[in-house]
């Protein structure tokens, strides 16, 4: 199914020359009779390289054929991630700079969702937030809680975010996976 290059939005996932990217910009001019140009900037969800593109109006592009698939986040090394499908136990290896900062808010055994394109992966959804036990944060000294204070906080993944200073070790805290912000304390 073809999509007219109108219906492009950030976000929106296509293919083009057989390889499917996803639009990270979208901007459209009008020029009068001939029509517009839309510019776009897109990112290859085979290789991860951005690209810019002008395209007319009247082209279009053809909708790419993405699955969706649960998975298993099993583990990972300095290369990899590895996940696995738990009804079929086929198992899935996603280069590391693919999930780039989203390894952050990964835990051995968390269920997430995988998009593959011809049963290759190529990209992981997460939830927009998820709990994670802080690790290391400073104590605070008494009398420092009279104002809206925040400290640093280490998470059980590495991430290390600003929480608000009656936070302490072993505390969970719910992380918005967008912007890495503190959201609340789990009760």
């Amino acid at each position: 199914m073809a999509l007219a290059i109108t219906d492009l939005r950030k976000g929106v996932v296509f293919e083009l020359d057989g390889i499917p990217y996803k639009v990270l910009e979208y901007n459209q001019k009008v020029v009068g009779r001939g029509g517009s140009i839309v510019n776009i900037r897109i990112k290859s969800l085979l290789d991860g390289k951005v690209l810019d593109k002008a395209l007319k109006g009247s082209d279009q592009v053809d909708n790419a054929d993405i699955a969706k698939k649960d998975v298993q986040f099993l583990y990972s090394d300095n290369d990899s991630f590895y996940f696995m499908d738990t009804n079929s136990y086929e198992q899935f290896t996603v280069p590391a700079d693919f999930i780039e900062d989203q390894k952050y808010f990964l835990k051995e055994n968390d269920m997430i969702q995988m998009q593959l394109f011809n049963n290759v992966p190529i990209n992981i959804v997460i939830a927009k937030n998820v709990p994670l036990e802080v690790t290391y944060t400073e104590e605070v000294v008494k009398g420092d809680t009279a104002t809206n204070l925040l400290k640093d906080a280490t998470l059980e993944t590495g991430l290390v975010i600003k929480v608000p200073a009656f936070i302490k070790r072993g505390d969970v805290v719910r992380v918005d996976t967008r912007t890495n912000d503190y959201l609340e304390r789990e009760k």
